[in-house]
Order: structure tokens, then sequence, then C-alpha cells
């Protein structure tokens, strides 16, 4: 199947992948907590997994297989201490979990650069794996499992990336960040953000999860932090002279691609929403 899209224009590929992607997350999402958990703990992998597999390309070696568990180990304690599963006190596996990266590393002989590839390794964790065990902060409540939150979220990245997308390519002429992303544009920018702040004003009429300024919150949070987390991919991509992260998403690249929004913009929702919440 992944083969007969690639065939199709790139328009027509990225319409069609994004509408299975879309039903997937709808149908993980809105089944129960248990299935938007797994979904998004495979979203997380696959990322990570990606963004790995990417340093490589520079003949980095980070601790791959080991990031990843780190990764899978964060989002379950994370997932399972929110739903009062298990004690905060368990959060503490983590700084043990972490510390062994170091021991992990004296026994890797071809390694020539140990303490680098130790900071690549901590980074996949931070900048992928902390993200998405965000998202559980941010959907398990004191009132329960909060799907409408996530929905919101995607809703307003996926307005903001369409609006910019076809903003930039009808009208975009004056350069947002030439020197990291020069397709960017700032009537590409401005156009994310009008149709953000317009799925906000949406939201406010059928999901009730945030009071009316909350959810225009996030979405101001969304264009700003979504759009510099696109630039900032650019930029890791660029640093490795590569054009997508991946070609598993038809017309979208790979899972940093689509997610990279996502990955930079979740830490500040969630501070936002814990705070004003």
């Amino acid at each position: 199947m992944t083969s007969k899209l690639n065939q199709l224009p790139n328009l027509a590929q990225r319409a069609i992948a994004a509408v299975i992607g879309v039903a997937i997350i709808l149908c993980g999402v809105l089944y129960n907590e248990w299935t938007f958990w797994l979904l998004f703990l495979a979203i997380s992998i696959l990322t990570q997994r990606e963004f790995y597999k990417l340093l490589k390309l520079d003949e980095n070696l980070p601790l791959s297989v080991y990031g990843i568990f780190c990764g899978i180990v964060l989002n379950a304690l994370t997932f399972f201490i929110e739903k009062e599963l298990l004690s905060f006190k368990y959060y503490y596996l983590i700084v043990p979990l972490l510390t062994t990266t170091f021991f992990i590393k004296l026994y890797r002989k071809k390694d020539t650069k140990p303490f680098a590839n130790l900071g690549y390794t901590f980074l996949g964790i931070i900048y992928v794996a902390v993200p998405f065990a965000l998202i559980n902060e941010m959907v398990l409540t004191d009132k329960g499992y909060a799907p409408q939150l996530i929905l919101g979220c995607l809703f307003i990245l996926w307005a903001n990336d369409t609006g910019a997308y076809f903003a930039g390519r009808f009208l975009g002429k004056r350069k947002l960040f030439e020197r990291v992303s020069p397709k960017k544009t700032w009537e590409g920018f401005f156009g994310g953000a009008i149709i953000s702040l317009a799925i906000a004003f949406i939201l406010t009429k059928y999901f009730d999860s945030l009071l009316s300024w909350q959810w225009y919150g996030v979405a101001v949070i969304i264009f700003v932090t979504g759009t510099l987390g696109d630039l900032v991919e650019s930029l890791f991509k660029r640093s490795i002279a590569i054009k997508d992260s991946g070609n598993t998403i038809p017309g979208h690249g790979g899972f940093m691609d689509r997610f990279d929004g996502l990955l930079l913009s979740m830490p500040f929702i969630v501070t936002f929403l814990k705070i004003f919440g």
C-alpha cells in the first residue's frame, strides 16, 4: 500500500496518509485511556528510534536500544502514576536507570567519543520521550481520562500545519528563517496562526474540558512553539544534510517530521495547563 501511495502526487499522498493517520489516532484516543496510552507509546518509540537512527548517519553512537528502553519506562511510569496504580515514589527509578548509561559506555571499546554520545542518548530521551510522557500528565486529570485535551491540541496542531502549508505555498514571499528553513515564510506562519485560532474558537463551543481563554492560550502556544519546533527539526536535519527524517509516512516523511511541532509544544502546554488549568 505504501509503494502505491508513493506513486501519487505529493499532495494526494499527504491527504490520504493524513486521513488514515487521523482515523487511527481518533480510534486509539476515543476508545479508552489504555488504547490511547499504547498508541502514543508506540509513536514515541518509533519517533525516538528514528531520532537515534538519524544521529548514526553523522557517525554518532548513541545508546539507541537503552535510550528507547528509558523512554518506555518513563512513559509507563508517568501513565501508571497518573492513573494512581503506582505511587509517585517509583519515579525515582528514573535516576538509577539514566545513571546506568555511564556504566554501559565503559564497555563500548569502539566509542571514541563516549561522553558526546551519552549526551546524544540523553537528548533522545529529553527531546522525544519526555514530551510524549507529558501527554499522559495532560489527559489523566483529577476527574479521570480527558481525551478532549489531546484531541484539541492535535486538531490545533494539524490546523496550524495545514494553514501554514497552504498560505506559504500560495502566498509566501517573506522568509521566516531562511538560514534554517528556506521554504518557511511569514505568510505561512500567520496563515497557520489564523487557522489555529479558528479551530480554538470551534473547540470552545464543543469541548468543555477547558475554558475559552485556555483554548486560545493553547492555540497561541501551539502556533508559536509548534513553528519553532519545526524549525528546530529543520536545523537538526540540515546539520546531517538530509531532507526528511524518514519515509515511513507517505507525503509527510518520518515520524519526527509529523510530530516535531508536538515535541516542543507539549512541555509548554502542560506547564500552562498545570499552572492555569
